[in-house]
């Protein structure tokens, strides 16, 4: 999650928050349990920012807005497509023994994706996606899997200026120049005919 160098502004985003799932934690100590909650919460703006944070304490209430801090701390920047507000190719996320698979999918489609999976796509603002989760089916390492994946992902744009090549060329919009035809080979002679 640190590897993402750029730096993103919180206080200019309008982030929503939402509770993925909510543990409660028994300490067992000398003089009896001490019971508190640890709460899994994913922050993002529905326009491309998206983060996560995990926060515990004696009250539910409290340990969500401890969750909601350290998630605001760990934004980053997805890239979505203009046309579709899709993801711009497949890719897979792991954590872990948790894997998520993401694919790009077609206008209409929706976001088919289970719990933790959907709680990170709907709050970074992905509209039309395939997703699958493989391997271990805990929340915590779902979300990391799938912020994993995200992070993953890698703009057309920023492909085409390392190749040196157009975004057209790169998306495999633009037509290739057709080869010419082949030349045509030379007629037999016909054979003589016998009388």
């Amino acid at each position: 999650m640190r590897a993402n160098l750029e730096k993103i502004d919180v206080g200019s985003l309008d982030l929503k928050d939402q509770v993925v799932s909510i543990n409660r934690v028994t300490k067992v100590v000398k003089g009896g349990k001490n019971l508190s909650f640890s709460a899994l919460v994913v922050v993002g703006d529905s326009r491309g920012h998206v983060g996560y944070g995990m926060g515990k304490a004696r009250e539910v209430s409290s340990a969500i807005k401890k969750g909601v801090e350290a998630a605001k701390k760990n934004i980053v920047r997805v890239p979505i497509t203009e046309k579709g507000a899709t993801i711009p190719h497949a890719v897979t996320g792991y954590f872990g023994s948790g894997s998520v698979l993401l694919k790009p999918a077609s206008e209409g489609t929706g976001v088919i994706a289970g719990g933790p999976v959907r709680a990170v796509i709907t709050a970074a603002g992905i509209q039309n996606i395939l997703t699958k989760s493989l391997g271990s089916t805990t929340a915590h390492n779902v979300v990391k899997a799938t912020v994993n994946a995200l992070l993953s992902l890698k703009e057309p744009s920023r492909v085409a200026r390392l190749r040196g090549k157009s975004v057209a060329e790169v998306l495999g919009l633009e037509e290739k120049p057709e080869a010419p035809p082949a030349p045509a080979a030379p007629p037999e002679p016909a054979a003589p005919v016998e009388a």
